[in-house]
């Protein structure tokens, strides 16, 4: 069998091990644990990732306090799905674990979870970005894995070099797999797939690694250090674990109330159609809002976002692009449907930081961050910031009121 062969590589890689001493435990299952274990893990890598959706339109604070709260979800649920596993095998002899080291290996793991949002939220998402991030979040994976099995005692973990190898390399590649389905576009569909990745990616790294592992009994080495025997973790686990689905239930919610993808965060090429009852009351609801005269004051713009509208300050706009009789609205991450024509956004940002620079685009200047001109004598703007609207082009008429507008 592949595990036997795994526990007999484990056993000639193991340390500390006289010849002749080697006397594997015999090790099996409980089935309805493991099944728990990757509920858990598909749980807090959908809560984690829905958890840091639209960050970029939150005040900093707020931003940094989600970027811990899904630090946390994934921490934890790595951390829970693993020790829910481990709670699954049964050994002859009794295992306690070490508090010291079982702490260590949540905290390691909520750590280079957040590192790895912090990645994502606070860089613009190129592909060595998110590489970067899925290499951070698969050795917290992986870490996480060999610093909780560590905290096993009165009996050795020994590992295999080809269940460590395989391990590590399953975790990286699917933790870089994981973020670019998430990141791609930040779509209900890609956080879902995002989900199944990751939860999948903790679910294999540590079923992965304990194929290779195997365990003999050892003496206890005496004195004190603070342990936890099975009921005691067991205990603090399904603590955890409640937390966990308490917070997919609040999760969940609030996705399955979400607008769909295709009007309120369109990130494909196909463009956001608005809802029949509102294309149907087009020309009328045009016509009104036209002859309406601008707001006075710090203007905000309507969006459609979870199945109603919302108000997004002007500044957080990069870009409107004309969709027919309305517009879409760019922001750092998402785009939203917006009921305002191209015409009466004009209208109403004339006395903002708006500038129309073509038919079909009205622009922040305050978020422009390059300026390049075209052979054609047109132009083309650039959004560092704006991961789904990078450059806008420039209508040759238009250029010189937009360098006036820039300084240039």
């Amino acid at each position: 069998m592949l595990w036997s062969d795994g526990v007999r590589e484990a056993l000639r890689f193991g340390e500390g091990m006289a010849p002749g001493t080697e006397t594997v435990l015999e090790q099996s299952y409980n089935a309805g644990l493991v099944v728990a274990s990757v509920a858990i893990s598909m749980m807090a890598a959908f809560t984690g990732l829905w958890l840091t959706r639209g960050l970029s339109r939150l005040g900093p604070a707020e931003r940094q306090l989600r970027i811990a709260m899904g630090a946390v979800a994934l921490g934890d649920g790595i951390w829970s799905m693993h020790f829910i596993a481990m709670l699954a095998v049964r050994l002859p002899i009794p295992v306690t674990y070490d508090v010291l080291s079982t702490l260590a290996s949540l905290l390691v793991v909520i750590l280079l979870s957040g590192i790895a949002l912090l990645i994502m939220h606070f860089t613009r998402r190129k592909m060595r970005h998110i590489v970067l991030s899925g290499v951070v979040l698969g050795t917290g994976i992986v870490v996480m894995h060999y610093t909780g099995m560590s905290a096993v005692e009165l009996c050795r973990p020994v590992y295999g070099r080809t269940s460590v190898v395989a391990a590590g390399a399953v975790a990286l590649v699917m933790g870089v797999v994981a973020i670019w389905a998430a990141y791609g576009h930040r779509t209900r569909r890609n956080i879902l797939l995002g989900t199944v990745i990751l939860g999948s990616a903790v679910v294999v790294v540590h079923f992965t690694a304990m194929a290779g592992t195997g365990f003999y009994e050892i003496e206890s080495a005496g004195g004190f250090t603070p342990t936890l025997d099975h009921q005691e973790l067991a205990l603090i686990v399904l603590v955890s674990a409640f937390v966990i689905c308490g917070a997919f239930l609040l999760s969940g919610a609030t996705f399955l109330a979400a607008t769909p993808d295709g009007l309120a965060l369109a990130t494909g090429p196909d463009l956001p159609v608005p809802p029949p009852e509102v294309a149907m009351a087009q020309p009328a609801a045009v016509q009104m809002r036209e002859e309406t005269p601008p707001l006075n004051g710090h203007l905000r713009i309507p969006v459609e976002r979870r199945g109603h509208t919302e108000f997004v300050e002007c500044t957080e706009i990069a870009a409107l692009r004309a969709e027919g009789h309305y517009t879409i609205a760019y922001c750092c991450e998402d785009k939203f449907f917006c009921p305002w024509s191209i015409s009466e956004a004009e209208r109403r940002l004339a006395q903002s930081a708006f500038l129309r620079v073509h038919r079909s685009y009205l622009i922040n200047v305050t978020r422009i961050s390059g300026f390049e001109r075209q052979r054609d004598g047109g132009a083309v703007c650039l959004f560092a910031d704006v991961n789904l609207l990078e450059r806008v082009p420039v209508s040759r008429s238009k250029v010189s009121v937009l360098r006036d507008a820039l300084g240039l």
